[in-house]
């Protein structure tokens, strides 16, 4: 490895340490990480040790592994799940670890592969994964943060047009530029990334819309927000108090829409990588807060399955709004990543909501939630809608009409 890459891996490690989980003295880490990012959770550890962790705990995984159980497991054999990793999680949450998970992965991975044998798969992590990740991830009960690393497949695809000996490096620029780490200080450039986002944040939360409306090309929709919704964006707090962000980057501001009053047709301005299988130049149609309608160019039967998971899997749960400009958009690349590309447009997500994002919510049954306007699925699927065509309002309480975006801009100041 490099010198160069060796230091920028500090300065990445040191920003995740110190402002994504920000690592308290005397906390537990829990790192899960895909082995072709050995270097930088090398260097992620060393981190966490020097801030006063206590114990670093990392779970390499190889995704090759799951491309094998495709091709050679027994058919019969894709419900069974380690219940034991969950259980595990779980204790070292009630024990107030920190989560970091990097993310690395070739988005076609499992192209090939029969959907219907994908989808059972994710149903059944998602299902068996949820005494976790809604009690301590959704809940904001522990401190989390999800970042990514460069691994040659997933670069071979952003940039295929590329030499494959510098597709990689390429990858690592793109990540780097869009963490700020180009930045003289990083962690103050993050600082005052954060605080635009909190006045953003604070800015809607006042104005307590009761729905907002969409317009672009393909798009006309009315997304209803429940009395009590939360607008978050760029920190969150764990339960002892502790802030962390727990997505670099990020460049989002979101909230829970209520999940029975949406109406109307939504389209997709990038393509969803889901299972493997790439989902472009899609539409839904809404009625009720319900999926009536799935249209798609490509992956149209993955998408129709992917809304029948459960009940919830055909509503919303989740509203964000990112300008057109954000760093992330003007790179100009698809990602296939999630993290990068709902950094670059606005964007809804089909499935669980964030009790978080509800008055009261981490508290609520999910019953009491669901009838609060709160989503309950064991899915969740981002996909973008913005572009620099796209205008939102807002529609206050006394129904009148205030301007949100233009050409995919904020139109506010805050």
């Amino acid at each position: 490895m490099s010198k160069d890459l060796t230091e920028r891996f500090e300065k990445y490690a040191d920003l995740i340490i110190k402002v994504g989980l920000n690592l308290q003295k005397g906390q537990r880490l829990m790192i899960r990480a895909p082995i072709e990012a050995v270097e930088l959770t090398r260097a992620l550890t060393a981190k966490a040790y020097d801030v006063g962790c206590p114990y670093v705990d990392v779970t390499f995984g190889d995704e090759e592994l799951e491309l094998i159980r495709f091709e050679h497991a027994p058919k019969d054999s894709f419900e069974e799940f380690p219940k034991w990793r969950v259980k595990g999680s779980i204790e070292r949450a009630e024990q107030g670890a920190a989560f970091l998970s990097i993310a690395g992965n070739n988005p076609d991975l499992l192209k090939d592969q029969d959907p219907e044998v994908v989808a059972l798969t994710r149903k059944v992590a998602s299902e068996q994964s949820k005494p976790f990740s809604r009690e301590y991830i959704s809940n904001m009960r522990v401190s989390w943060c999800v970042i990514s690393a460069a691994v040659a497949p997933w670069a071979a695809r952003v940039f295929s047009n590329e030499p494959e000996h510098r597709q990689v490096d390429l990858l690592w620029d793109a990540i780097f530029q869009m963490c700020r780490l180009g930045e003289p200080d990083p962690t103050a450039a993050w600082r005052d990334h954060i605080d635009a986002l909190e006045r953003r944040r604070a800015y809607l939360n006042d104005k307590a819309y009761t729905a907002l409306k969409y317009t672009a090309p393909g798009t006309d929709l009315m997304l209803g927000l429940p009395k009590g919704h939360i607008w978050k964006g760029g920190i969150d707090q764990n339960a002892d108090g502790t802030t962390f962000v727990p997505n670099i980057p990020t460049e989002e501001v979101f909230t829970l829409p209520d999940c029975n009053r949406v109406d109307g047709m939504v389209s997709s301005t990038k393509p969803l990588n889901y299972g493997g299988t790439l989902i472009d130049n899609f539409s839904l149609t809404f009625q009720g807060g319900k999926v009536v309608g799935v249209e798609a160019e490509t992956g149209r039967e993955v998408l129709k399955k992917l809304t029948e998971t459960d009940e919830g899997a055909a509503r919303l749960g989740e509203v964000a709004l990112v300008p057109h400009s954000s760093p992330i958009s003007t790179v100009g690349k698809l990602f296939y990543n999630t993290l990068f590309d709902e950094n670059a447009s606005n964007h809804v997500a089909l499935g669980q909501a964030y009790s978080v994002c509800l008055e009261g919510g981490e508290a609520m049954a999910p019953d009491d939630f669901a009838r609060a306007g709160g989503n309950n699925s064991v899915t969740h699927i981002d996909f973008m809608i913005g572009s620099d065509e796209m205008d939102i309002d807002g529609i206050l309480e006394d129904g009148s009409t205030e301007v949100v975006m233009r050409d995919g801009e904020w139109a506010f100041e805050a």
